[in-house]
């Protein structure tokens, strides 16, 4: 499974983290930066992410900005992404289980690094539910193609 991943100024140490974690564990991480720390606009790192995902380069996506709040709300711009900002297992899990959600959000001034590893794993290694919660997929797609 390849992970695209990218962050902000305000997530470049966990960004860094997740890489190293996810190729340890095996999944193939196509990184977009950024690389060092200095001030970026968080849009332009989403939509990369967010583009990746879409068109199939790879399977999920991770982004870190300073809430995780950013990043979302320009991912989710995109067409066809799903992405939810977590800061706790609950969520992590249930947003991929209920909601096929294809983009992790975190916030590296909100978690610790364990913590966003932690959620990455869950993020990573859960798989959409389907049955009832596919209507409601279904649901969000038809707003989404209505541009409502």
């Amino acid at each position: 499974m390849k992970i695209a991943i990218g962050c902000d100024h305000g997530g470049l140490d966990h960004k860094n983290a997740i890489a190293e974690f996810l190729k340890e564990k095996g999944f193939e991480v196509l990184d977009h930066g950024i690389y060092e720390q200095k001030a970026i606009d968080y849009p332009i790192i989403a939509k990369k992410v967010a583009l990746s995902v879409k068109n199939n380069e790879a399977d999920l996506g991770v982004l870190v900005c300073g809430t995780g709040i950013g990043m979302s709300l320009a991912a989710n711009k995109i067409k066809g992404i799903r992405a939810a900002v977590c800061s706790e297992h609950f969520s992590a899990k249930y947003t991929r289980l209920h909601n096929n959600s294809n983009i992790l959000c975190l916030g590296g001034r909100v978690i610790g690094v364990g913590t966003a590893l932690e959620l990455v794993d869950l993020f990573v290694n859960t798989e959409f539910e389907g049955g009832r919660h596919q209507n409601r997929i279904n649901l969000i797609n038809e707003i989404e193609n209505n541009n409502l």
